[in-house]
């Protein structure tokens, strides 16, 4: 008897077979926009599905090592990763995915839509990068920080063009060293002192406590000047060089490869998932630093240009992986079959894929709208959209981390018993996506942010307008979802008038999740209502699969079983 070995099908383009994500573009761009960005977006699709996802696979094969001395005793704390991630890294240069929205280029080209373009290549990108993609995004973040009109002329010509470099012998990436172990997302414990030097520059001396991006050329690190007080708000960003080669402490001598003088790696983090990305606990000895902005003046507000990138890259991470996890079920599915038949064609299976794709869709939407307004606030100064961004970038990162982690298991159920075999790669999908609602905030500490813009910056009114707008452009689509709306923004309105009038009440503090939650779940079934007035009948269906899913709290699955085809 022959050994059965199941043929799996391949997965589409995942651009090509993305309908979503061409239609949303050819809205956001227009069809010349559109046209302009396909080559580029090709290519990148061509990668993926070729070196890069052999790369991956390297990566997750050979995770980072530390290496704490050399042959002779020398300490060198040297972080030796494989050729995969380093293949990743050649790629997201050469690709541009950190660079396009900083090129004149593309601004010239795209104007604040070069982000919407940013996101696609993320899209694109993300899934299958070993996680590449957060050095990625705390590259982009640091190139947003020195971008900014307060830091310094020299430290920006020094070190901008490097982060937005698209030639890979130049390119270099950023990590973020924020948290101490005492607090983690609680900065206000912030213990790490900054000390001026008589040459401009900084010393920096503290514990660091999960540093991702290890390896990265350079960092973005918190630390309290010297006199500065107590609590989060006097707290400056600094930027410290991460080898010898860019301190000026290090001397003629030392080797450009080993670690800045005063930085010492005291152990890479054994973590549940992204085992490709080398994460750290770092130590600060008089590190050599540069000030990012004046540090006598509060600094965390300029911390949070940072953050704010990082978050919607947050958000693009767990909605591109949503959709490739989906693609491959998809695939599996076409290839697998039980009980005489295909298992796409079972009624109960492809209800549950088309509830995964009515996600994926959501989520989509809610990323691609945070990096549409991170563009418009960039390029254009538009207030409105930044009001609209201080509550959206929180939102959209704490939905979309909490429906990528519950995605990432149906995933797995999707594959039976090989979703439970590592060489699948199907269980590091789990394993990657929990990270999702943890790093840059949790869904508590994201949701008490939202409490926060919402009283303190009244950002809950850009938000209630474009609900309301949606209520308007869904009466001709289906009745059901304006109806359904117009009910969410008028509780909303009472909810978060009665947060205004008290911010501090328990009950406005332990209903924060739930009420950011349901903010979140109505923007993205405004957003989809809005691509669906557009004229994109997938949307038009997710639109109304959504909001009876996520407002209604309705069963789907007949629907989503109907319309599979259609929203995968």
């Amino acid at each position: 008897m022959s050994r059965y070995v199941q043929p799996v099908t391949d997965i589409d383009d995942p651009y090509a077979g993305d309908g979503l994500l061409r239609s949303w573009l050819t809205r956001q761009l227009g069809p010349a926009g559109h046209a302009a960005a396909q080559d580029q977006l090709t290519a990148l699709a061509a990668d993926v599905v070729g070196p890069l996802r052999a790369a991956h696979a390297d990566a997750e094969a050979h995770p980072p090592t530390l290496v704490r001395y050399d042959p002779w005793g020398a300490r060198v704390d040297r972080i030796d990763t494989s050729t995969g991630w380093q293949a990743q890294r050649a790629a997201a240069a050469r690709h541009a995915v950190v660079a396009l929205p900083y090129l004149e280029s593309a601004r010239g080209r795209w104007g604040a839509a070069a982000r919407v373009v940013q996101h696609a290549l993320l899209h694109l990108y993300g899934p299958e990068s070993a996680t590449f993609s957060c050095p990625v995004a705390m590259a982009d973040g640091a190139a947003a920080l020195l971008s900014s009109p307060d830091v310094d002329v020299q430290v920006r010509d020094a070190w901008l063009p490097r982060l937005i470099a698209t030639d890979p012998d130049t390119a270099i990436v950023s990590g973020q060293w924020m948290t101490e172990s005492q607090g983690g997302s609680d900065l206000s414990g912030t213990s790490t002192l900054g000390r001026p030097a008589a040459d401009g520059s900084w010393r920096l001396t503290g514990e660091k406590w999960f540093c991702s991006a290890a390896d990265a050329t350079m960092a973005v690190a918190l630390a309290r000047p010297e006199g500065a007080g107590r609590g989060s708000r006097v707290l400056a960003p600094f930027l410290v060089p991460r080898y010898a080669a860019d301190s000026p402490l290090a001397g003629s001598t030392a080797a450009a490869h080993h670690p800045a003088p005063g930085v010492v790696v005291h152990r890479l983090k054994d973590k549940l998932g992204t085992r490709a990305l080398p994460t750290a606990e770092i130590g600060l000895r008089d590190a050599y630093a540069l000030p990012l902005g004046d540090p006598v003046v509060p600094g965390l507000v300029r911390a949070m240009t940072l953050v704010v990138v990082t978050r919607v890259h947050n958000a693009s991470a767990a909605a591109s992986g949503m959709r490739r996890g989906l693609a491959y079920a998809l695939a599996y599915a076409r290839g697998r079959h039980v009980a005489g038949g295909s298992l796409l064609d079972n009624p109960l299976h492809r209800a549950t894929l088309g509830t995964l794709a009515v996600d994926a869709a959501g989520a989509f939407a809610l990323a691609g709208h945070a990096f549409a307004l991170l563009g418009r606030v960039e390029v254009g100064g538009d207030p409105q959209a930044a009001a609209e961004l201080r509550v959206v970038a929180p939102l959209a990162k704490l939905a979309t981390g909490r429906l990528a982690v519950a995605s990432a298991a149906e995933y797995g159920e999707a594959f039976g018993g090989a979703g439970y075999v590592e060489d699948t790669g199907v269980p590091r999908l789990l394993r990657d996506a929990q990270v999702l609602p943890i790093w840059e905030g949790t869904t508590n500490v994201l949701a008490l942010d939202v409490l926060r813009a919402v009283t303190r910056e009244d950002a809950g009114t850009p938000l209630l307008r474009r609900l309301a707008g949606a209520v308007d452009l869904a009466r001709p689509l289906s009745p059901v979802v304006a109806d359904t709306l117009a009910t969410v923004v008028g509780e909303l309105r009472d909810t978060l008038g009665e947060v205004t009038a008290d911010p501090g009440a328990v009950a406005v503090l332990a209903g924060a999740r739930g009420l950011a939650l349901r903010m979140a779940y109505a923007l993205a079934a405004a957003l989809l209502v809005e691509h669906a007035a557009w004229g994109d009948g997938q949307a038009e269906v997710a639109a109304r699969l959504w909001a009876r899913r996520w407002l209604r709290h309705e069963d789907i699955a007949a629907d989503a079983h109907h319309h599979l085809d259609l929203l995968g």
